[in-house]
């Protein structure tokens, strides 16, 4: 049962020194605010995580849809306990909405990481920039899946505008209810491979679930007439066995994405800027009014997009300031940075005033 939803035998050594203690072995399936299910060498079980893991400071320690536990069996009808979680191979981390400055794990080994979002009037390229930089972060493989496919009418040319962002990641089309594009999506889903469902609400994401796994596995809503927006349909985290073999986690739709430590996904999303960057005359270059920069000679040549640049710099500086709260070092550089860029702009200021000196 454990090899079917990804067990190995590098988990297996992860997992010795617990095998010593008595515990035994399981993957969090189903994630909800009052406990957790378990799968089982024998099966699924009812489990609540112990009371240091639940009052940690921090959140990533804490169970989460995907994690592989070590766990204290119990008779029934009490829940197991989990006592801990194994190392993560990948996770997908951001920042946690509403007061508060910590991460929160969405979800833990995931291999390829599903951006769903649908062909109407929200899909935005700016958003979907942000979730491929997570999604690079997290060490999962990114594929964007562009749902409802067969209600929008220039549904190619959405296509074509997603994959001028896109980098290497994949671009699919899809008509889930339709069964239109479904094998392309399977393709990514190879036997005891693990991959998550990401987007807003009303982006198709349990359609699409429930037309893989060919069964009505999660609850589906209507899109609202007036914004074309959906309602939170999923309430919670699930993995599902899909006929294929494939292991597929819903997630309830986000409706914000805060970068979390990202500077690695932000620079793989937009390797083209980072290239230009490269090609500036100055290597401490603000992109200002700095001579031989190769940004704003791309941005009047039309080469670059501006609302590209504009999505670039609000997400670099985003994942800066998140290590800045985290890293005392890093805020000095980047005091120390500035600092040179100033005296620098003040040199340049100087010198093109001699020279209109001596030219007058």
């Amino acid at each position: 049962m454990l090899t079917q939803y990804g067990w190995s035998d590098e988990l297996q050594r992860d997992f010795a020194s617990y095998a010593a203690q008595g515990l035994k072995a399981g993957r969090v399936i189903v994630q909800q605010r009052g406990g957790y299910r378990l799968i089982t060498e024998a099966g699924e079980t009812d489990a609540k995580a112990a009371g240091r893991l639940m009052k940690s400071r921090e959140e990533m320690a804490r169970p989460v849809a995907g994690d592989w536990v070590a766990y204290e069996p119990r008779k029934a009808p009490e829940p197991a306990f989990v006592q801990h979680v194994l190392p993560r191979r990948t996770a997908f981390v951001r920042k946690a909405a509403g007061r508060g400055v910590h991460a929160q794990v969405v979800a833990a080994n995931v291999d390829v990481a599903f951006l769903v979002t649908s062909l109407n009037s929200d899909l935005n390229l700016r958003r979907l920039e942000r979730y491929l930089a997570t999604a690079h972060e997290s060490g999962a493989r990114p594929v964007i899946v562009l749902t409802k496919a067969d209600l929008a009418p220039d549904a190619a040319e959405r296509v074509a505008e997603v994959r001028t962002i896109a980098g290497e990641a994949p671009v699919l089309a899809v008509a889930a209810k339709q069964g239109e594009g479904l094998e392309a999506v399977a393709a990514h889903l190879e036997p005891g491979r693990t991959a998550v469902l990401l987007g807003m609400s009303g982006a198709g994401k349990s359609t699409l679930l429930n037309a893989l796994a060919g069964s009505e596995r999660m609850a589906t809503g209507e899109i609202r007439e007036d914004d074309e927006r959906g309602r939170h349909t999923t309430t919670h985290r699930e993995l599902v066995l899909l006929p294929s073999g494939g292991l597929i986690l819903d997630t309830p739709g986000m409706r914000e994405l805060g970068l979390w430590d990202a500077d690695a996904g932000v620079s793989a999303v937009f390797e083209d800027i980072e290239a230009l960057v490269g090609e500036c005359r100055f290597s401490d270059c603000g992109h200002g009014g700095e001579p031989g920069c190769a940004v704003r000679a791309a941005l009047a040549d039309g080469s670059l997009d501006p609302d590209r640049w504009a999505s670039f710099r609000k997400l670099q500086a985003e994942a800066a300031y998140e290590q800045r709260r985290e890293d005392p070092r890093a805020a000095a550089e980047n005091r120390k940075l500035w600092a040179g860029r100033h005296k620098q702009a003040k040199a340049w200021i100087k010198q093109k005033r001699s020279f209109g000196d001596e030219e007058s």
